[in-house]
């Protein structure tokens, strides 16, 4: 999603901005673009494509000034091009925008009736147009801000310069996320704190619907209603050196080598080794009195949930809802007095899952939140927030954050079913000793480097490809389609193995690769035999086992990768790692953009 770096100061802008906005390329985007003022007069210079082609731009004509603004666009309205790629502006300002207005017709239409000549096709030039008219009309930049922002609807992060008035940015927050950064002697501002870390590691965060004056010595907060606020300063974990590819080719080929680290890190948080039992921090609500659950998330997160809903069913006796975020507040559904909201996100910004999150509140529910980002919007909002000690992840397809979320969704899930009765001390520490095994089993997993490549040299030659599971490797299944297609472009599609003989199994030939998890346990025998009726209409069977399934998977399977024997509990978190790799090597093979495939965002702050 778009991204915002801008700062004023006594340095030049332009190299600030520039690394701040390549620091959030992770976020995705098809166009880029900086504006500075250079003696009391806005430049601007943009770029379509790579923040690379932004960079030959700024070679030939280099941009001066010590106040500025960038951005890299996620195209909503209007083409990726050069003219749509932000900052827009007139020569009295310039901004820079994430999210959407959704008013900007009806704004468009009342400005270009009072002489406004719009350049581009955007919502976003709205803004610009909009504060240039109350700058015509007299007021002052901070006026003719607050005075465009009371007019938008919609969700909107936005940073504005000002001509004539070096050393002053205003920004503004609704829906969207957006944060102070302070130097010494000079002051940023940042869609998140990853784009400010080599900068400065103290940040304020604004809340919904604040707007911020910025100088280079202070900020300085009002809320919506023009009143002054107090914004705490707070210190971000993030370093400036924890981005870095540390030799291995891609960003999504580190995180993949990271499962072991993170779910390591996770575990440390969240179990006391030494008695082998679950350790929470004090709840504002009893685990023992949750009714039921609703579980809600987005892309990979929601599969995490998937999963997550298959433990707390199976283990803690929990019953629960689960639903994608951008479905659950339109469906409205009706909620027991007392439900538990888990709500699960990586950047803790997703507008949909934040949306989800507002309309559980709104009915009574207490709200816990699985998050990677603990500063968050998510988090502030949240009554209690796990998180899952990932680090960045930088690569677009999400992969260390989703096992990292699995292993608190386990930890969680153990924990329900202790003080539910689901299970006594004994089974606790059984449970417990389990995840403490994790991180070698993942480790383990990545081993399967040779066996991968080879199943994803028939991979990459399909145009199609279908993905089964049964029970809790089901959403493995829907993960790992969900990968193929982000990264490689090739169409996937995963299925319950039991419905593949109601519909899908018409689509099944030599062309179509049939990729199954088929980890041993209570539903190996039911998953093999769907297997069967695959292989019987040509199906070439790509398979993912473990050690005790794999003898009985080769005898079909064209081929088999087989993973470290695991709990029934726990094969899910395991069994995810191949189905990442594969996605990965397939990727590689068709020579795409593995870290920032085409038309994809890590944060969608828009619904």
């Amino acid at each position: 999603m778009c991204g915002i770096c801008a700062v004023t100061g006594r340095r030049d802008a332009t190299p600030i901005i520039f690394e701040g906005l390549r620091r959030l390329e992770y976020r995705g985007y098809d166009s880029a673009g900086i504006a500075t003022l250079c003696n009391g007069q806005i430049s601007r210079r943009r770029a379509a494509g790579k923040l690379s082609n932004l960079g030959e731009v700024l070679g030939q004509e280099p941009l001066a000034g010590t106040t500025g603004i960038g951005h890299t666009r996620w195209a909503t309205h209007g083409v990726p091009n050069t003219t749509n790629a932000h900052p827009h502006g007139t020569s009295r300002v310039a901004i820079v925008h994430n999210g959407i207005i959704e008013n900007f017709e009806r704004l468009r239409s009342e400005l270009e009736a009072a002489g406004q000549v719009f350049e581009t096709e955007t919502d976003s030039e709205t803004i610009a147009r909009l504060v240039d008219q109350y700058l015509q009309e007299g007021y002052l930049p901070q006026e003719a801000a607050f005075a465009a922002l009371d007019r938008l609807e919609g969700a909107y992060a936005v940073a504005m310069i000002f001509a004539g008035h070096d050393g002053l940015l205003i920004g503004a927050r609704h829906g969207a996320p957006l944060a102070v950064g302070y130097g010494d002697g000079e002051m940023f501002l940042g869609s998140d704190s990853l784009a400010l870390a080599p900068l400065t590691r103290r940040i304020a965060y604004l809340e919904d619907g604040d707007r911020v004056v910025v100088t280079s010595e202070s900020a300085m907060f009002f809320t919506e209603d023009g009143q002054p606020a107090q914004r705490a300063i707070q210190t971000t974990a993030f370093i400036a050196g924890a981005v870095g590819k540390d030799g291995y080719r891609h960003y999504m080929e580190k995180e993949l080598h990271e499962h072991p680290l993170v779910i390591g890190q996770t575990l440390r948080r969240m179990i006391d080794p030494a008695r082998r039992r679950i350790a929470l921090p004090d709840m504002p609500f009893n685990l023992a009195e949750v009714p039921r659950a609703v579980i809600s998330a987005c892309g990979s997160a929601f599969y995490a949930g998937m999963i997550g809903r298959y433990w707390l069913e199976n283990i803690a006796r929990l019953p629960v809802d689960i639903d994608v975020a951008s479905e659950l507040r339109y469906r409205d559904p009706p909620l027991a007095p007392g439900s538990l909201g888990i709500m699960i996100s990586q950047s803790g910004e997703t507008a949909d899952t934040l949306a989800a999150l507002r309309s559980l509140r709104s009915k009574g529910l207490s709200v816990l939140s699985v998050l990677n980002v603990e500063h968050s919007t998510m988090a502030r909002e949240s009554d209690v927030v796990f998180g899952t000690v990932a680090g960045p992840e930088i690569s677009v397809a999400s992969t260390k954050a989703f096992t990292a979320q699995l292993t608190v969704l386990a930890c969680l899930t153990v924990a329900l079913a202790r003080a539910r009765g689901a299970i006594d001390i004994a089974g606790e520490e059984e449970l417990v000793s389990s995840l403490l095994d994790l991180p070698s089993r993942a480790a383990e997993a990545l081993q399967q480097g040779d066996d991968i490549r080879r199943m994803a040299e028939i991979v990459a030659e399909a145009q199609d490809v279908l993905y089964l599971g049964r029970g809790s490797a089901f959403p493995v299944a829907q993960e790992g389609a969900l990968k193929l297609k982000e990264i490689s472009y090739i169409h996937a599609e995963a299925y319950a193995a039991g419905e593949m003989k109601h519909g899908p199994i018409s689509l099944i030939d030599r062309s179509v690769p049939v990729v199954v998890t088929v980890p041993s346990g209570a539903l190996f025998e039911k998953t093999l035999s769907n297997v069967q009726e695959a292989k019987a209409r040509g199906g070439r069977i790509l398979a993912f086992t473990d050690t005790e399934g794999a003898a009985r998977v080769r005898e079909i399977a064209e081929h088999v990768v087989v993973m470290p024997r695991v709990s029934e509990f726990l094969a899910p978190v395991v069994q995810v790692i191949p189905t990442q790799m594969l996605a990965y090597e397939v990727a590689l093979l068709k020579g795409t953009d593995v870290d920032q495939p085409r038309n994809l965002a890590k944060s969608v702050t828009v619904e």
